[in-house]
């Protein structure tokens, strides 16, 4: 049976600190949880109900063999989540300042073992017969996994529904200038493109919303998802059909996760076949419903709970 949902990207350990408002020097306890933007598509698309598996690369340690455990846990095939000798299984601390300030402090050196990803051990039947392939602009970062990504993308043909979520990170870039060519060669296999204005401009060079989501569907791409942050959402497709959704009122208590909820809930309803704005509207729900939670990956909704944030209008 092939998947509704393959993912491809990072995968790590969160250290999250269990005080809100506290800076790193003086928080005493931490909680510890499964990581990674791709890796947590996967469980979001999950616990919807999808039959998801994640390839990336961990350490071989014993956070590689937590990481396996969460994975199963949470109903993500891991036959795709291999170690690397030598190289230690990334870990990412965070603060927590309510409502917008969420500092990332990212331990990947001297290599994350996800940028080790070879082509040559991509199961390529799997990925073209999955209905959802899921890339990030991390993975366009570092060689091997750079060709991998590429390369992936290519067998894929646009097969199916192939997402690029632009994920920007400029510190995983030796030289962030060189992005744009990567970004692009992408787009050319991408059937939808996801991103805020930071990462649509990488990607385009244009930052006006309207305008970004245009050149995205210049590039190639069947539907672009441009994230505004207060303004809400706005996707447009290559048919004409446009839908602008506000977020949904939430007491943000750590926004880290929401946009991986966001793209779970996406898969989803592009699975289900869902017009454009009822998409983005569970989709809003899912990432607001993970915002209110401490953590990401565990704190992924349920369909009942997002369906009653919809109904309600907001994150009770």
């Amino acid at each position: 049976m092939a998947y509704d949902l393959i993912t491809m990207g990072r995968i790590g350990v969160d250290l999250y600190p269990l005080q809100t408002g506290v800076p790193l020097p003086q928080v005493t306890s931490f909680g510890k949880f499964l990581g990674g933007s791709a890796t947590n598509v996967a469980v979001a698309a999950a616990r919807l109900g999808r039959r998801t598996a994640v390839i990336t690369r961990t350490g071989d340690d014993p956070f590689g063999t937590y990481l396996h455990e969460a994975l199963r846990d949470f109903g993500v095939d891991d036959r795709w989540v291999t170690p690397v000798p030598g190289l230690p299984t990334p870990v990412t601390f965070c603060e927590v300042f309510p409502p917008d300030d969420f500092p990332l402090y990212f331990y990947r050196q001297p290599k994350a073992p996800d940028l080790e990803i070879d082509a040559h051990e991509l199961d390529l039947d799997a990925l073209h017969e999955a209905s959802v392939f899921w890339v990030t602009g991390t993975g366009l970062s570092e060689e091997p996994s750079r060709t991998a990504t590429l390369a992936a993308l290519a067998h894929r043909v646009k097969a199916g529904t192939t997402v690029f979520d632009l994920d920007w990170r400029p510190m995983f870039w030796s030289d962030p200038a060189t992005a744009r060519p990567f970004y692009e060669e992408a787009l050319r296999h991408t059937t939808v493109a996801v991103g805020n204005l930071d990462e649509v401009e990488v990607a385009t060079g244009v930052r006006k919303p309207r305008e970004a989501a245009q050149a995205l569907l210049d590039a190639g791409v069947e539907l672009a998802v441009v994230k505004q942050g207060p303004k809400g959402v706005l996707a447009v497709d290559s048919k004409g059909n446009e839908a602008e959704v506000p977020p949904l009122p939430v007491n943000v208590l750590n926004g880290l996760g929401a946009g991986d909820a966001f793209g779970g809930s996406l898969v989803h309803g592009l699975l289900e076949g869902w017009d454009l704005e009822k998409i983005m509207r569970h989709a809003n729900a899912a990432g607001a419903i993970v915002a209110s939670r401490l953590e990401c990956s565990s704190a992924m909704p349920t369909v009942t709970e997002i369906e009653d944030a919809v109904a309600a209008g907001a994150v009770k």
